[in-house]
């Protein structure tokens, strides 16, 4: 598929805030705060946009808008629950949606929610490039408090395409029928430093490659352009001709790979939802490749 036909998965701070200005007839737009933070990074995502986002941004929880029965942090929500929630959010089928976040990195946690957004069937989602960190250095207006936003009506279908599953992993290790691509940092996914989640060893799954996500930013935080993101691919050996799933360690920063194979002209990237917490609960010792103490029996 040519980028061409691909939804502008990046808007510039520049547009964002011409958007704001001008509300352009026709483009019901929706600005989606979706800051998330591990715990340990001791951020609370919450308050700090009550203290600041973007002129009448919303705050999108992923924890919040999540499978509250499933044993593993938030998984995707059935179509019908994230129909609710995004409503509530004041987001109808005919919003052109635009996330960010206000991580250090520039975007960490966004790209999660924009590919909610298109797994449930949402093309006309963007990504702020560079993120609140971004939109700051350019000089841009902030707000502060609560928002408050008229509810909307969203219909969701879930394209089960976009999502793998432990089964479809643990089938892939013979059958090779998609290559896989981690996310996490190169000393987590050898196994040499701690994963941030209690309980859960480092290391990663048989034959999966690394591509740890700050990889597909600029040192400023915006995003690498199609051009070099397609070298990092190359450079790794990951052939977009063929499938691509993406995984990491809680199914969040994975998402950075999906869309730099979306800038690319890859919009069929699936992401492992359990990611690396379910396939070390679940996983026989002998799936877990480390160069640490790996999993005890």
């Amino acid at each position: 598929m040519s980028q061409q036909l691909l939804y502008r998965a990046l808007v510039s701070a520049k547009w964002l805030s011409e958007a704001i200005k001008s509300q352009q007839a026709g483009l019901a737009l929706r600005i989606v705060d979706a800051s998330w933070y591990l715990p340990k990074m001791k951020r609370d995502p919450k308050r700090e946009f009550e203290e600041r986002h973007i002129p009448g941004a919303v705050f999108f929880d992923i924890d919040q808008c999540s499978d509250r029965t499933s044993p593993y942090d938030h998984m995707l929500p059935k179509a019908d629950d994230f129909a609710e929630y995004v409503g509530k959010l004041g987001v109808g089928n005919d919003s052109h949606v635009v996330v960010y976040d206000g991580s250090d990195q520039g975007l960490f946690s966004a790209p999660r929610v924009w590919w909610m957004f298109r797994a449930f069937g949402h093309e006309a989602v963007s990504l702020l490039d560079g993120g609140l960190k971004n939109w700051q250095r350019e000089g841009n207006a902030l707000s502060s408090g609560k928002s408050q936003v008229a509810p909307s009506e969203f219909h969701a279908s879930l394209d089960k395409s976009l999502v793998k599953t432990y089964e479809d992993v643990l089938d892939n290790l013979d059958s090779h029928r998609f290559q896989l691509v981690d996310a996490r940092a190169a000393g987590r996914f050898r196994g040499v430093e701690p994963e941030p989640r209690d309980g859960i060893e480092p290391g990663h799954v048989p034959g999966s490659m690394n591509i740890p996500f700050t990889d597909f930013l600029t040192e400023s935080g915006l995003e690498k352009t199609p051009e070099q993101i397609r070298s990092l691919f190359q450079e790794k050996k990951v052939d977009l001709l063929k499938p691509v799933v993406a995984t990491c360690g809680s199914g969040v920063t994975a998402c950075h790979v999906a869309l730099g194979a979306y800038l690319c002209g890859k919009p069929d990237v699936a992401v492992y939802d359990g990611a690396w917490v379910e396939w070390y609960m679940r996983a026989q010792p002998e799936n877990i490749v480390s160069e640490g103490k790996g999993k005890m029996v």
